[in-house]
Protein backbone atom coordinates (compact mmCIF):
# COMPACT_ATOMS: atom_id res chain seq x y z
CA UNK A 1 0.00 0.00 0.00
CA UNK A 2 2.83 2.83 1.50
CA UNK A 3 6.16 2.36 -0.54
CA UNK A 4 7.70 4.70 1.09
CA UNK A 5 7.87 8.41 2.93
CA UNK A 6 8.03 10.37 -0.47
CA UNK A 7 8.70 13.81 1.29
CA UNK A 8 8.47 15.91 4.18
CA UNK A 9 6.85 19.20 3.71
CA UNK A 10 7.77 21.93 5.75
CA UNK A 11 6.13 25.82 5.68
CA UNK A 12 8.32 28.53 5.05
CA UNK A 13 7.91 32.12 5.13
CA UNK A 14 10.61 32.79 2.82
CA UNK A 15 12.11 30.41 -0.25
CA UNK A 16 15.44 32.32 0.00
CA UNK A 17 16.06 32.30 3.33
CA UNK A 18 14.71 28.92 4.01
CA UNK A 19 17.68 27.86 1.31
CA UNK A 20 20.13 29.65 2.94
CA UNK A 21 19.53 27.63 5.90
CA UNK A 22 19.04 24.32 4.16
CA UNK A 23 21.06 24.47 1.74
CA UNK A 24 24.08 26.50 3.02
CA UNK A 25 24.26 25.90 6.74
CA UNK A 26 22.70 21.92 6.32
CA UNK A 27 24.40 21.32 3.27
CA UNK A 28 21.55 19.84 1.30
CA UNK A 29 21.43 19.44 -2.24
CA UNK A 30 18.98 22.01 -4.39
CA UNK A 31 17.21 19.51 -6.18
CA UNK A 32 14.40 21.98 -8.38
CA UNK A 33 12.01 24.91 -7.90
CA UNK A 34 8.16 25.15 -9.09
CA UNK A 35 5.04 26.75 -8.51
CA UNK A 36 1.94 24.66 -7.61
CA UNK A 37 -1.01 26.66 -9.13
CA UNK A 38 -3.40 23.49 -7.27
CA UNK A 39 -2.27 24.34 -4.20
CA UNK A 40 -1.33 28.02 -4.06
CA UNK A 41 3.07 27.24 -3.23
CA UNK A 42 5.63 27.51 -4.86
CA UNK A 43 7.67 24.71 -3.66
CA UNK A 44 11.25 24.48 -3.53
CA UNK A 45 12.65 20.37 -3.27
CA UNK A 46 16.26 19.46 -1.53
CA UNK A 47 17.75 15.72 -0.85
CA UNK A 48 17.82 14.68 2.50
CA UNK A 49 19.56 11.16 1.58
CA UNK A 50 16.65 9.01 1.55
CA UNK A 51 13.69 11.45 1.43
CA UNK A 52 12.93 14.77 -0.30
CA UNK A 53 12.17 17.77 2.16
CA UNK A 54 9.87 20.15 0.32
CA UNK A 55 9.66 23.91 1.48
CA UNK A 56 6.19 25.40 0.79
CA UNK A 57 6.17 29.21 0.77
CA UNK A 58 2.45 30.52 0.15
CA UNK A 59 1.93 32.26 -3.40
CA UNK A 60 -1.34 34.27 -2.12
CA UNK A 61 -2.57 35.47 1.52
CA UNK A 62 -5.57 32.80 0.54
CA UNK A 63 -3.22 29.48 0.59
CA UNK A 64 -3.69 26.92 2.60
CA UNK A 65 0.23 27.64 3.64
CA UNK A 66 -0.12 31.20 4.55
CA UNK A 67 -2.90 29.99 6.71
CA UNK A 68 -1.15 27.88 8.32
CA UNK A 69 1.72 29.81 8.67
CA UNK A 70 -0.80 32.36 10.25
CA UNK A 71 -2.16 30.30 12.72
CA UNK A 72 1.21 28.12 13.68
CA UNK A 73 3.94 29.52 12.39
CA UNK A 74 6.91 27.81 9.98
CA UNK A 75 7.02 24.27 10.53
CA UNK A 76 6.46 20.51 9.32
CA UNK A 77 3.16 21.07 7.58
CA UNK A 78 2.68 17.64 6.40
CA UNK A 79 4.30 13.84 5.34
CA UNK A 80 4.21 12.12 2.25
CA UNK A 81 3.62 8.91 1.83
CA UNK A 82 4.80 7.42 -1.79
CA UNK A 83 1.94 5.18 -3.07
CA UNK A 84 1.10 3.18 -6.31
CA UNK A 85 -2.68 3.15 -7.52
CA UNK A 86 -3.64 6.27 -5.72
CA UNK A 87 -7.32 5.85 -6.47
CA UNK A 88 -7.32 2.34 -4.44
CA UNK A 89 -5.75 3.72 -1.48
CA UNK A 90 -7.85 6.47 -1.18
CA UNK A 91 -10.72 4.04 -1.49
CA UNK A 92 -9.63 1.77 1.28
CA UNK A 93 -8.78 3.88 3.97
CA UNK A 94 -12.07 5.78 3.32
CA UNK A 95 -13.53 2.45 3.77
CA UNK A 96 -11.91 1.70 6.89
CA UNK A 97 -12.94 5.05 8.49
CA UNK A 98 -10.11 8.06 7.18
CA UNK A 99 -11.61 11.43 5.96
CA UNK A 100 -10.25 12.52 2.80
CA UNK A 101 -9.78 16.20 2.28
CA UNK A 102 -9.27 15.53 -1.20
CA UNK A 103 -11.64 12.35 -2.49
CA UNK A 104 -9.76 12.68 -5.98
CA UNK A 105 -6.11 12.98 -6.78
CA UNK A 106 -4.84 16.56 -7.50
CA UNK A 107 -2.20 17.67 -9.45
CA UNK A 108 1.19 18.08 -6.96
CA UNK A 109 4.85 19.11 -7.48
CA UNK A 110 7.21 16.86 -9.91
CA UNK A 111 4.07 15.91 -11.96
CA UNK A 112 2.58 14.09 -8.88
CA UNK A 113 -0.81 13.07 -8.13
CA UNK A 114 -1.68 14.00 -4.73
CA UNK A 115 -4.32 13.74 -1.82
CA UNK A 116 -4.39 14.54 1.67
CA UNK A 117 -5.82 12.53 4.64
CA UNK A 118 -7.67 14.95 7.30
CA UNK A 119 -5.67 15.36 10.02
CA UNK A 120 -8.84 14.67 12.98
CA UNK A 121 -8.71 11.33 11.19
CA UNK A 122 -4.85 10.67 11.72
CA UNK A 123 -3.73 11.24 15.14
CA UNK A 124 -3.64 15.40 13.77
CA UNK A 125 -0.88 14.61 11.76
CA UNK A 126 -1.20 15.73 7.85
CA UNK A 127 -0.63 13.25 5.66
CA UNK A 128 -0.52 13.01 1.73
CA UNK A 129 -0.54 10.42 -0.44
CA UNK A 130 1.92 11.16 -3.64
CA UNK A 131 1.52 8.78 -6.71
CA UNK A 132 4.71 9.52 -9.31
CA UNK A 133 4.76 8.43 -12.28
CA UNK A 134 7.56 5.06 -12.49
CA UNK A 135 10.40 7.18 -13.79
CA UNK A 136 10.64 9.83 -11.14
CA UNK A 137 10.00 7.92 -7.73
CA UNK A 138 13.45 8.19 -7.26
Amino acid sequence: MINKVDHIGIAVKSLESALELYQNTLGLTFKGKETVESQGVTVAFLSAGNTMLELLEATSENSPIAKFIEKRGEGIHHVALGVTNIEDRIQEVKEKGIVMINDQPKPGAHHAQVAFLHPKSTGGVLYEFCERKEEEQS
